[in-house]
């Protein structure tokens, strides 16, 4: 039997004990792991989770570099590192331009940034104990290069399956070495109808075909004729026209829906692609995140 995927779990407000359990029964259906992204306070999700879990390996996807101190940061991924040796790692990433916006941040140029962040990490952490493997957000050729040089691994959003062997040269040898570590978060919705699931993946993907990053990285794998209609329809301001421009073949080559049975299929194909840890970050057509969960949770059984 093949491997079962990560999985990704945020806390989110009055469901932080709920998440607790669910990260049990994660750990308990054999799942590779468990990552947390940024909202809901995913570090503070991760130190509950060492101590409310045995086995599995977890880890922020990503913590947002310029929301506190390297070496505040140091305090906390030293402890965790020490709390659950050997099952830790520390994605970190810069966000989005929307997000820094709305805190009031004037961030500098991303790979410099991540790079003197990581210095001042390391540089923190010394009189505090061992760092755990640190992972960084990678999309793009010079960030996934930076990884290769500076970190224990690389971890996609949103990627396209049909460009992750040309994302993967830019690691070079890294990405054979056993120990550097190769995920993706792949947006993902198990139901027997398709076009429902695709509905649902459409939504969650919108905010993010509206970052230019992500649309420049898009039009790199090939979809340069989605993205500029899309660049049109928000230069336009026409909003509402923007889930009907993300092609089907674009939505199958990012994310993951449909049966059981396929969802099954489109890891072992992101495997194949080179992804030694797809993680599945799951929506559903019927509620909210963690009945999505049960769902993955089932399709796995």
């Amino acid at each position: 039997m093949e491997p079962k995927p990560a999985l990704s779990l945020a806390a989110m407000r009055g469901k932080r004990r709920a998440a607790l359990e669910m990260a049990r029964t994660i750990e308990r259906e054999g799942f590779a792991g468990i990552y947390c992204p940024s909202f809901g306070d995913g570090l503070g999700l991760c130190t509950a989770i060492a101590l409310v879990t045995k086995n599995i390996p977890f880890g922020t996807a990503i913590a947002n570099i310029y929301t506190r101190h390297p070496h505040d940061y140091a305090l906390t991924v030293t402890m965790l590192h020490e709390l659950a040796p050997g099952r830790f790692r520390f994605g970190i990433g810069v966000s989005h331009g929307p997000v820094l916006q709305r805190l009031g941040i004037q961030p500098g140029k991303p790979v410099a940034d991540v790079e003197r962040f990581v210095g001042a990490l390391r540089e923190g952490a010394e009189r505090w104990g061992e760092l755990p493997p640190i992972v960084l957000a990678s999309l793009r050729p010079p960030m996934i290069r930076l990884a290769a040089r500076i970190a224990s691994g690389a971890i996609w959003a949103n990627a396209c399956r049909s460009h992750m062997r040309q994302s993967l040269t830019y690691l070079g040898e890294r990405a054979t070495d056993p120990d550097f570590f190769v995920g993706n978060m792949i947006p993902t919705c198990i139901d027997e109808d398709p076009a429902a699931a695709a509905q649902v993946l459409r939504k969650t993907l919108v905010g993010y075909v509206m970052l230019p990053n992500y649309q420049r990285y898009w039009m790199e794998a090939g979809y340069v004729e989605e993205m500029q209609a899309i660049q049109k329809a928000l230069a336009a301001r026409e909003y509402d026209r923007v889930p009907a421009l993300m092609s089907d073949r674009w939505l199958r080559d990012c994310t993951l829906f449909g049966s059981p049975a396929e969802v099954r299929e489109g890891v072992e194909a992101w495997r194949a692609a080179g992804v030694k840890t797809p993680i599945l970050v799951p929506s559903s057509t019927r509620g909210g995140q963690f009945q999505a969960l049960e769902e993955v949770i089932a399709a796995f059984r």
